[in-house]
C-alpha cells in the first residue's frame, strides 16, 4: 500500500510540475479558460484532482488544496482562508485516541502503530493550522487589511478577523485537559501528544490570540475615526458644491466665538498642588504641620458643687489561687519524681479518680510540660502514645502520654 501512495503522489507532483503554467493562469484568473489549452491536458488534471467543475455551466477551478498550497507557498495574502472550526479537530484527535488504545489493548500492534501515526499527525497539524492563522491575522494586522481599497472594506474584513479570533477562542475553551489526561491514561506516548504538546500549544495560542483580539480593537477604532473624518470632509466637499457662493463669516469680529473654532488652550493653567512632586513634599509637609485646627462648638464646662477629697493609702496584698487542674498536674509530675518509674498519664487520672475530662487533662500535662523552664525540662521525658491518622497522613492522634525521669 505504501509503494502505491509513493507512485501516486510521484505522479501528481509530475503533473504539478509539468503543467504549471496553465495551473498559474487559473490561479491567477480564477476560472481555466479551457479553449486556450490542449483539452487532453485538461481532462489529465480534472483527473488527477486538481482541476473542477463546480457546476455543469460552470468553468473549470483549482481544487481548495492546491490553492491552499499556492497560498501558502506564495504568500499570498488575498484569499487565505482562517480555519476556525477547532471543535471537530478535537473530535478527530479523541476518536483516534480511543482506537489506539482499543488496538494496543488487544495486543494489534501494526494497528495501533498506524492509529498512532494518524494521531500524531492531526495533533501536529492541529497545532500548525492554529499557528498559521495566528500568523495570518498578525499578517493582516501589520498591512491594515492592505489587500482592499476602502476604509469600509477594512472595517468589514476587521470585524470578520475579530468573529475568528472569538470563534478560535470558543473551540479552544473546547479543549478540557481533565478529559484528555482520562483518555491518555498511563500511556507515556498519548499522554505526551494529547496533554504536554496541546497543552503548550493551546496555551501560547490563547496568549497570542488575546493580543491579536486587543490589536483588532484598536485598528478597528482608528478606522472608525478615519471613516468619521472622511465623512465629514465629504459633507463639506458637498455643501461647497451645492453652495458655490457660500463664504466663510469673520468669526474674529463676533463676541461669542463658535464651540467648533474655540480651540485654544488656556494660557495659564488654574492653580492646584501637585502632591505627587515628590521635590514639594517637605514644603507640603510643613504646611500641613501648621494648620490649627479651629472649633467652632462652645465647650461646657461642669463645675462641682464642692470638692471630692479621694483618700490614697497603701495598696493591699492579694494571691490569685492556682487552678486545681494546674495543681493536680503538679502533683502528677511529683508522683513521677518521687516514684522515679515511667507512669501514664490516664492510669494516674484513673487511680487518683480525678474529675477531670481525660482530653483537658493529657492537654494540661503536655502544657506542664512544656511551659517548664529549659533546666527543669531536662530532667523528664515526655512520650505521646497515639497512632497515625487512616485519612490524612502526617497528622498524628495522642490517645495518651507517659512522663518518666530522664
Amino acid at each position: 500500500m505504501s509503494s502505491n501512495l509513493h507512485q501516486a503522489g510521484v505522479k501528481l507532483l509530475k503533473q504539478l510540475g509539468r503543467h504549471a503554467d496553465i495551473i498559474m493562469d487559473t490561479y491567477l484568473a480564477g476560472a481555466l479558460n479551457e479553449d486556450a489549452h490542449d483539452p487532453s491536458v485538461v481532462e489529465k488534471l480534472k483527473q488527477a484532482g486538481i482541476l473542477w467543475r463546480p457546476e455543469p455551466d460552470q468553468a473549470l477551478r483549482l481544487k481548495r488544496s492546491v490553492r491552499a498550497l499556492l497560498e501558502e507557498g506564495l504568500s499570498d495574502e488575498r484569499n487565505r482562508q482562517i480555519d476556525a472550526n477547532v471543535g471537530s479537530a478535537l473530535a478527530t484527535i479523541k476518536t483516534l485516541a480511543s482506537h489506539y488504545k482499543e488496538a494496543r489493548h488487544n495486543a494489534d500492534y501494526s494497528a495501533a502503530e498506524a492509529y498512532l501515526a494518524d494521531l500524531s499527525e492531526h495533533v501536529y497539524s492541529f497545532a500548525d493550522s492554529l499557528r498559521y492563522s495566528i500568523r495570518l491575522l498578525w499578517g493582516r494586522i501589520n498591512n491594515e487589511f492592505g489587500y482592499v481599497g476602502t476604509i469600509n472594506a477594512k472595517i468589514r474584513e476587521n470585524e470578520l478577523a475579530q468573529s475568528q479570533v472569538s470563534e478560535l477562542l470558543n473551540g479552544l475553551e473546547l479543549c478540557q485537559f481533565s478529559e484528555l489526561g482520562e483518555i491518555a491514561g498511563d500511556i507515556r506516548e498519548l499522554r505526551k501528544l494529547l496533554v504536554t504538546t496541546l497543552q503548550e500549544t493551546i496555551s501560547d495560542c490563547a496568549q497570542e490570540l488575546s493580543a491579536v483580539q486587543g490589536r483588532l480593537l484598536e485598528l478597528l477604532g482608528r478606522f472608525r475615526q478615519i471613516r468619521g473624518r472622511t465623512r465629514l470632509l465629504k459633507g463639506w466637499l458637498l455643501y461647497t458644491s451645492l453652495h458655490p457662493d457660500y463664504r466663510p463669516a469673520d468669526h474674529v469680529s463676533q463676541q461669542a466665538v463658535p464651540s467648533l473654532f474655540n480651540r485654544a488652550e488656556p494660557i495659564l493653567a488654574p492653580a492646584a498642588v501637585d502632591v505627587h512632586n515628590s521635590s514639594q513634599e517637605l514644603e507640603l509637609l510643613n504646611l500641613v504641620a501648621h494648620i490649627k485646627a479651629i472649633s467652632r462648638h462652645v465647650v461646657v464646662v461642669g463645675a462641682r458643687e464642692q470638692e471630692v477629697a479621694v483618700p490614697i493609702g497603701p495598696s493591699e496584698d492579694f494571691d490569685l489561687p492556682d487552678n486545681p487542674l494546674k495543681q493536680a498536674v503538679d502533683g502528677y509530675f511529683i508522683e513521677v519524681i518521687a516514684s522515679g518509674l515511667r507512669q501514664s498519664a490516664l492510669e494516674y487520672l484513673v487511680d487518683k479518680g480525678l474529675p477531670w475530662d481525660p482530653e483537658s487533662w493529657i492537654y494540661q500535662v503536655i502544657g506542664g510540660y512544656e511551659g517548664l523552664a529549659d533546666e527543669h525540662k531536662a530532667y523528664f521525658e515526655l512520650e505521646p502514645l497515639g497512632e497515625a491518622h487512616p485519612t490524612y497522613s502526617g497528622n498524628f492522634i495522642i490517645r495518651d502520654v507517659e512522663l518518666w525521669l530522664a
